[in-house]
């Protein structure tokens, strides 16, 4: 077994539960130090060391050798990594089956458990599993995985993570291998696989899908029964109990009177409602299976070129949030860093975020459920445009939107960014046809939520108009957003808004990246795209930016940029480890509109 170094004594793995919105009582976090080694010659296959290898490092997991609070620290170019842990099967789960999770592995990983292959992904953004139940044995176990993360491959979803050595511009430390919690689960031979829940707001009903696994009964007389309750601050609504015939079940429950309860059960940033719902699964009298989960009653569309959350039009406030960690780069060092930065963007008014070229983990977005905040759901894009970037990205966008569907907070989803992954795509009609048909898989797997083709420039077939515009002029903004046939028609950036044979067809009208305020009150030295030298400039440039948006009678929201500094930019309201750089309040009356600024005495 391994020792722990004094800096790995200092440093705690994470120990909460990774899926909240979807948990079962037996299980067991392999988070915390794993033997480790890089294999820059790739060798390891060849010479087996899923089965046998003298590792000569250590890691924390979950976080990636380039990360402080992996021990490690090294941002060189290590392309092929890999792990090895033993465990112990508690006594509990001696009669069930075994499930071996992975939150997240960047970019392919491969999985051995006892020297045999358990599964293979790809895929540096999105979880996935396997019953390891037949490949264990009694006592001490071993699994061993290796991650291979190309850091010169341009065509594969990679997000903000650089293919160079060194972090420069806009793009930072790269992420390899683990960097989401590993656990184990124990379930029976007949389980729930998952739920989507779909609210239908209007009726005050919420669509229930679970897809099942049961065993092979022939000529058995046992029966399964789903039970699933709902609750409402602990106060009971339903409890609906139905056999099972098939392995996919389709419900529609309705949660009682809209009238009496619907505005007082609602989801939205400024009440977070949610209904807790248990759902059992039995045979006879046993309890076969248990899940808690939750879900939100919440709506949001378009109506006649408006922005409405739950039937009422609604003005988006969000900020740019990269989701980086100085310590832990795309890892959250904590629960509680999470809970921080969603406190700090709602203490400056906002009401929202728009998750930056990452999918974030699913623990960021419970909290965004439980505390209320809009998340605008983005995928991390390639920067080439290939067969295999096609086929990349559409499995991972795919198997994202599975995993988030039922948060409540979630109410845009982003396939692509400012072109990236299809960089000609004004003059290349494939290109064009491959935005279209992000737009329309994404609709396919969900309807309940509003999709952007292209964010900032260069739409194609798009639910909301987004621009980024990052002019630190008030009159030149004021002036640009004065109506909705100029806004169209301009070029921020030098980019055209929609791209050859698409139009604007009265989407709402959103600014979804702009200021980017330089403003150094750190070690940290970098950019911004315009810059304050005092805690004043700052906030007169911050309120010009802002209140123009805010005055602008064609603009129906806004994205700043950004929440923290990240790196070598430090354009954010906070610096890079979470400290405001100026008076918080102030930040959000800019943001009602109501900040005014004082004016110079005369002497």
């Amino acid at each position: 077994m391994l020792q722990m170094t004094s800096v790995e004594q200092t440093i705690l793995p994470r120990v909460e539960y990774p899926t909240p919105q979807w948990q079962r009582d037996d299980y067991v976090i392999l988070n915390g130090t794993w033997e480790f080694d890089f294999d820059d010659h790739a060798v390891g296959l060849k010479e087996k060391w899923y089965r046998s290898h003298d590792f000569q490092q250590s890691i924390i997991v979950p976080f990636c050798y380039q990360s402080v609070l992996s021990g490690i620290g090294e941002t060189e170019f290590h392309d092929i990594v890999w792990y090895r842990r033993t465990f112990t099967i508690p006594q509990t789960f001696a009669t069930k089956r075994i499930v071996l999770h992975f939150g997240a592995v960047d970019y392919e990983a491969s999985v051995y458990v006892n020297g045999e292959l358990a599964i293979v992904h790809q895929g540096g953004h999105t979880p996935f599993f396997a019953d390891v139940t037949d490949l264990l044995m009694a006592g001490e176990n071993v699994v061993v995985v290796r991650a291979q993360d190309v850091s010169q491959r341009l065509d594969q979803p990679r997000g903000k993570q650089f293919w160079k050595e060194n972090s420069t511009g806009i793009f930072y430390t790269r992420t390899t291998g683990i960097w989401q919690t590993v656990w184990l689960e124990a379930i029976s031979s007949a389980y729930f696989n998952e739920a989507k829940f779909t609210p239908d707001f209007d009726k005050n009903a919420i669509l229930v899908d679970l897809a099942l696994t049961l065993p092979l009964q022939e000529n058995s007389k046992e029966t399964f029964q789903v039970q699933m309750d709902i609750t409402f601050e602990g106060q009971p609504v339903l409890c609906d109990q139905w056999t099972v015939f098939e392995s996919s079940i389709h419900r529609q429950l309705y949660l009682g009177s809209f009238e009496a309860h619907m505005n007082e059960r609602a989801w939205s940033p400024e009440h977070p409602h949610l209904y807790d719902v248990v759902i059992q699964l039995k045979q006879g009298d046993e309890v076969i299976d248990h899940v808690v989960s939750y879900f939100g009653m919440r709506k949001i569309e378009v109506v006649d070129g408006r922005v409405f959350l739950n039937n009422h039009p609604y003005y988006m406030k969000l900020v740019l949030d990269q989701g980086y960690y100085p310590d832990g780069i795309l890892t959250p060092p904590s629960d509680e860093a999470i809970k921080q930065d969603i406190t700090l963007t709602k203490t400056m008014g906002f009401n929202g975020v728009r998750k930056h070229q990452k999918v974030e983990d699913p623990r960021f977005l419970y909290w965004c459920d439980r505390l209320g905040l809009l998340v605008w759901g983005e995928m991390a894009n390639s920067y080439v445009f290939s067969q295999d970037a096609i086929e990349r990205i559409t499995k991972e966008w795919q198997e994202a939107i599975r995993r988030d569907y039922n948060h409540p907070c979630i109410v845009v989803w982003v396939p692509l960014n400012e072109s990236w992954g299809v960089p000609t795509l004004l003059t290349e009609k494939k290109q064009r046809a491959h935005s279209v048909s992000l737009y329309a898989l994404t609709k396919s797997l969900d309807t309940t939520r509003l999709v952007v083709s292209n964010d900032g420039w260069e739409h194609t077939v798009s639910d909301l108009c987004t621009i980024h515009d990052y002019d630190s002029h008030r009159a030149s903004l004021l002036q640009r957003y004065s109506q909705v046939e100029i806004a169209i028609t301009a070029t921020p950036g030098h980019r055209l808004i929609y791209a050859p044979g698409f139009a604007h067809k009265g989407e709402p009208i959103l600014v979804t990246e702009f200021g980017g305020i330089s403003f150094k009150c750190s070690d940290w030295d970098g950019w911004g795209y315009s810059g304050a030298t005092s805690e004043e400039d700052f906030i007169h440039r911050y309120r010009e930016v802002v209140h123009a948006l805010l005055d602008s009678p064609s603009v129906q929201g806004f994205c700043y940029t950004q929440l923290t500094d990240v790196e070598q930019e430090i354009n954010g309201l906070l610096t890079y480890d979470r400290k405001p750089k100026v008076d918080l309040s102030i930040i959000a009356q800019i943001n009602e509109g109501k900040f005014r600024e004082k004016k110079p005495e005369i002497s």
